[in-house]
């Protein structure tokens, strides 16, 4: 690798700082975005079937001079495929549009339905080789907890919400606390809170002369948590990439610290509205 990476709990590396493709839907703009990513120097290129543009990543994928073993591909599994068979069949319909023959990273995109049955098929397909880490994601700890003890295989990472404004302090304990790789999705909070303009963040980066997200994606490597930052332009793309020759100081991480508000800026999983609602939901995949 080219950067930092972190190292999963069964082994295997993945780079702490990588390209997310949500709501990114035209999938012309998809593919151009992620081959400039790739010519960028990412290495770690995140989408999921509900975004409906696996077959734009896998394109860009294909033609890129970049070597598929230099790439850490993730999808992930919508809610309506949960379950042993439809996981299984959901896997291989993933790969058919990202036209890989195997995953680096398969994640269970929500905690609702048959998550047991869909962990069982993940262990299976990472038992054969197909996939090389299985993981969650929005899972709070105690649905983590309840993967951990009734299967075989622990998570390998759990992609949950994480930015300045809801830092995850008591899920990052845990989850290093029993070997899964915290993964920040929305690690600029989608804009909300005038994040690209904050004044604290700002001010911290003109020390360094670097931006208000290009702090925020300092923080998160130096909490370890990997990042998945999203754009469409290539100057952005360009720009969030440039966070390894500066530190942030233990004053910049604490001053950082007191933007917590401690509870989402967009929704709980845990309410029952939200979850019948994400349950409901089905794409054509």
């Amino acid at each position: 690798m080219d950067y930092p990476i972190v190292e999963l709990n069964n082994g295997v590396e993945m780079p702490i700082l990588g390209f997310g493709t949500y709501q990114i839907d035209d999938l012309d703009v998809c593919e151009q975005s992620v081959s400039e990513a790739l010519d960028t120097g990412y290495r770690l290129i995140d989408t999921a079937a509900a975004y409906q543009n696996e077959e734009a990543v896998g394109s860009a994928i294909e033609n890129s001079d970049v070597p598929r073993e230099d790439i850490f591909v993730t999808t992930k599994l919508w809610v309506q495929d949960a379950g042993y068979e439809s996981t299984k069949n959901a896997f291989e319909r993933s790969l058919d549009r990202l036209e890989l023959d195997y995953l680096d990273l398969y994640l269970i995109h929500q905690p609702y339905g048959d998550v047991h049955g869909s962990w069982q098929a993940m262990e299976d397909l990472y038992e054969e080789g197909k996939v090389r880490a299985i993981g969650v994601s929005n899972f709070h700890p105690d649905r983590v907890m309840d993967l951990i003890v009734h299967n075989d295989v622990v998570p390998a990472v759990n992609q949950i919400e994480t930015h300045p404004f809801y830092q995850r302090v008591d899920d990052a304990e845990f989850l290093d606390q029993y070997d899964v790789q915290h993964q920040s999705w929305g690690p600029f909070a989608e804009g909300k809170n005038d994040i690209f303009e904050h004044d604290v963040l700002t001010s911290i980066g003109d020390q360094y002369g670097k931006t208000a997200t290009q702090v925020v994606l300092r923080w998160l490597i130096q909490r370890d948590i990997v990042a998945i930052p999203k754009s469409v332009h290539e100057e952005r793309i360009t720009e969030n990439f440039d966070v390894f020759d500066f530190e942030l100081s233990s004053e910049d991480m604490e001053t950082i610290a007191e933007l917590n508000e401690g509870e989402s800026l967009f929704f709980s999983h845990r309410d029952p509205e939200m979850v019948k609602q994400l349950s409901e939901i089905e794409y054509d995949i």
